[in-house]
């Protein structure tokens, strides 16, 4: 085949079939095909033979009584409408299995006739308490989300934490699906913690922190949450179907993404007075309350309130969880 083939299979074909059955039909329009029986070799095995001939892009063609068969690519243009036939006939079959899909979902969830049988309520609200199969329902709930996958995190474990301790890093959803993630703050104060969430960052989630969190969530899409009927989930938890639910659910999220500071910002505006932030600041230099309220010209009782207001907003109890809580968000150097 000549160069101005190339050149027009690439303008025809290129983006429309994935790149590894392009390039094996581009070596077989270079050559003007091969005798059958080396076409594995030249295309690299004999899948990627089934895969153009399936699509129409070539075809055996026989060469006379003595001669091997020969398997010949198909002319661009001609290699393009087979490609688009291959893929309409797919389209119509994920198409029909689609809508069978959301016909058994339909019914799996539709109200039973009999007044007295629960069963579809029993799917919509549901309590496990297995360990195992809340760890299942867990995963499959990370697999099943097509569009949205939200968690929050309060960092509430069964066991201290340690080297060994964290959580599976995101299954790579290739642009997919948009993975947004709320954690406490103290997530972040962790190393183990920290290092967890810059591996889920890495791998294309999206991270915000906040002083305090409720409770665990995890919700796919707007089809299915799993909320913790135990401080850590592990003890119960409930599944959630009810759309009603799920829907208030994505609502709670939302308000609460748009309060929370992105994770490793430079710099997050403190939600503290000018007041508390010069309290903070000489807290964290080691002075005592009565030294502050002197440099500060204030009681020591107004220095106390401060310190008070202080340690609520960042949901810490000591002086130095608060000047460490502070300096990581970029409050004060």
């Amino acid at each position: 085949m000549d160069e101005q083939d190339q050149v027009k299979a690439q303008r025809l074909l290129e983006g429309v079939v994935p790149k590894e059955i392009f390039v094996s039909y581009s070596m077989l329009l270079t050559e003007g095909g091969c005798p059958e029986d080396d076409a594995a070799s030249l295309l690299g095995s004999s899948e990627q033979v089934a895969e153009l001939t399936a699509r129409g892009m070539a075809h055996r063609r026989p060469d006379g009584p003595s001669m091997p068969p020969r398997l010949v690519p198909a002319p661009p243009e001609l290699a393009l409408q087979g490609v688009l036939a291959d893929l309409s006939r797919r389209l119509i079959s994920d198409q029909e299995r689609l809508l069978t899909g959301h016909k058994r979902l339909r019914e799996f969830h539709q109200t039973p006739t009999a007044p007295s049988s629960n069963s579809a309520m029993d799917r919509l609200v549901q309590i496990v308490t297995d360990r195992d199969e809340i760890s299942r329902l867990s995963y499959a709930l990370i697999n099943a989300a097509r569009h949205d996958w939200l968690t929050l995190d309060n960092y509430v474990l069964e066991a201290p934490v340690e080297d060994t301790t964290g959580y599976v890093p995101l299954p790579v959803f290739e642009g997919q699906v948009q993975c947004r993630a709320i954690y406490e703050t103290r997530c972040a104060e962790h190393p183990i913690g920290a290092k967890t969430i810059e591996a889920a960052v890495e791998a294309g989630e999206q991270a915000r922190l906040l002083p305090r969190i409720g409770m665990k969530m995890k919700l796919a899409d707007e089809a299915v949450a799993l909320l913790p009927l135990t401080p850590t989930g592990m003890g119960g938890a409930l599944l959630v179907r009810s759309p009603v639910i799920v829907g208030a659910l994505r609502e709670y999220f939302e308000l609460l993404w748009e309060k929370a500071i992105p994770f490793g910002s430079a710099k997050a505006a403190a939600p503290l007075t000018p007041t508390q932030l010069q309290v903070l600041q000489l807290l964290n230099q080691g002075l005592s309350d009565e030294a502050i309220a002197r440099r500060m010209d204030i009681s020591v009782n107004t220095m106390r309130r401060h310190w008070t207001a202080i340690r609520d907003e960042l949901g810490v109890e000591t002086r130095f969880a608060a000047g460490a809580a502070a300096v990581r968000r970029g409050w004060i150097d």
